[in-house]
C-alpha cells in the first residue's frame, strides 16, 4: 500500500457512499465532516456535511487505482491531466487535527498563502493556517492546495502568536487576515 493520499472527486451527495464502499474494500479513507443547522418550512435539524462536498480522500497505489475508479459514485482521481497528484500530508494533518479538536468547524472560500502566524496553545497547538477575524472572533482557516479548497474554525485569540513578517506589524495582526503554513 502507497503511502501517499489522493483525493477522490466523486458525485455530488455521494461522499458517504463512497466512503463506505472503499472501507468495504479494505482502502484507508479520510471524509471530514461538519455538522450544520437546516430550516424547513416544519422543522429544524442538524445534519452532517461534508467540509469538501464532492471530495473524499483515500490513501492507496496510484498504479492499482482500477479498483478505485469502478467504485460506484467515484468520478476520478484528481490531478493534473490525467496523472493523479498526491494531497500534501500536512494539509491533510492540519485538517485531522481540526476535526479532533471538537471546535466548530465549516467550509471556507479557498485563501491564497501570505504572512504568517502559529497556533501556540489550545487543542490546535502547533498548527498552521490563515488567521482571519469575522464577526469580532477570530478563525482558522486551513487549505488543501490541490483542491483549492478550505475550512474555517473558530479560535480563542489568545492562542495565536503571529510568525514575525516584514509587511505585518502586531497592529495589523489585530484586524486583517493572517496566513499561517
Amino acid at each position: 500500500m502507497s503511502d501517499h493520499w489522493y483525493a477522490l472527486n466523486v458525485r455530488p451527495r455521494f461522499e458517504k457512499f463512497v466512503r463506505t464502499h472503499l472501507e468495504e474494500k479494505g482502502y484507508e479513507v479520510f471524509l471530514p465532516t461538519y455538522t450544520a443547522t437546516r430550516r424547513w418550512s416544519d422543522r429544524v435539524k442538524s445534519v452532517t456535511l461534508p467540509l469538501f462536498p464532492s471530495y473524499v480522500f483515500c490513501r492507496f497505489d496510484v498504479n492499482a487505482r482500477l479498483p478505485i475508479l469502478v467504485t460506484p459514485g467515484v468520478n476520478f482521481v484528481v490531478g493534473s491531466g490525467k496523472t493523479p497528484v498526491s494531497v500534501e500530508e500536512n494539509e491533510l494533518s492540519a485538517i485531522r487535527c481540526v476535526m479532533e479538536s471538537g471546535v466548530a468547524t465549516q467550509p471556507w472560500p479557498y485563501l491564497q498563502v501570505g504572512d504568517t502566524a502559529r497556533i501556540e496553545a489550545g487543542p490546535l497547538e502547533g498548527l498552521s493556517g490563515i488567521v482571519m477575524r469575522m464577526k469580532g472572533s477570530c478563525r482558522l482557516v486551513v487549505s488543501v492546495s490541490l483542491l483549492m479548497r478550505s475550512v474555517s474554525v473558530e479560535l480563542d485569540r489568545t492562542w495565536i502568536k503571529p510568525i514575525h513578517t516584514p509587511n505585518l506589524s502586531p497592529e495589523l495582526f489585530q484586524e486583517h487576515a493572517v496566513v499561517i503554513r
